[in-house]
């Protein structure tokens, strides 16, 4: 209990107002992230099984991880203020290229290993592959979009998965969907930034079925 009432305290003390040039270091109060994360679990991380896609996904979403000095990665630990702080302000970047919950769906068939990402009813074919363990997932679009590809983790959920990416190339692969949807790319240029100063930054799409 004593946990738990620390950890709603933080998430309390962070300010939701901060820049989007704000670093996860000063939403931190300045410390270290490897310091707040065993704060909250003790050290230990917990994974998430390993999932395979089929069938149709609507965005719920954003999803945000980041890692420790060691490279271990960190999975969007629950109710921490690092998660939703950071979440939050990704969704509200989106929403301003019209990026949102009911706008985006993806299609995944298994069989033919292709998928249609679907965004503001523009449909943006192309191929998957996961990878042997069930945890890496790479995306090669079509022609439409210069078969852009993306390669990063894939994660069961409860009510369907997330995928992970490094945020340069999710933000690369926002950028050339604002253009195919008619957006303007200008309010993505600060989502790479908010975690400057980590080791790694992933930014994906939580996925429900």
């Amino acid at each position: 209990m004593k946990r738990i009432l620390t950890i709603v305290a933080l998430a309390a003390a962070i300010s939701v107002q901060a820049s989007a040039q704000t670093t996860l270091g000063s939403l931190l109060g300045g410390s270290t992230i490897s310091d707040f994360l065993s704060s909250l679990t003790g050290g230990s991380v917990v994974y998430t099984a390993p999932t395979t896609l089929n069938g149709t996904y609507s965005y719920a979403g954003s999803a945000v991880s980041i890692s420790q000095t060691n490279g271990t990665m960190i999975n969007n630990l629950a109710g921490s203020a690092v998660a939703t702080t950071i979440e939050g302000k990704v969704d509200a970047n989106l929403a301003k290229i019209g990026i949102q919950p009911g706008s985006m769906s993806v299609s995944f068939d298994r069989e033919t290993e292709t998928f249609i990402w679907t965004v503001a009813g523009i449909p943006l074919p192309g191929t998957y592959k996961i990878g042997n363990n069930e945890e890496t997932i790479t995306l090669t679009f079509g022609k439409n979009m210069q078969f852009f590809t993306l390669t990063g983790n894939l994660e069961a959920t409860a009510s369907g998965a997330k995928v992970l990416f490094p945020a340069n190339r999710t933000a690369a692969f926002l950028k050339k969907v604002a253009t195919r949807i008619g957006q303007s790319e200008g309010s993505l240029s600060t989502i790479t930034k908010l975690a400057d100063g980590f080791d790694s930054y992933k930014i994906g799409f939580k996925l429900t079925k």
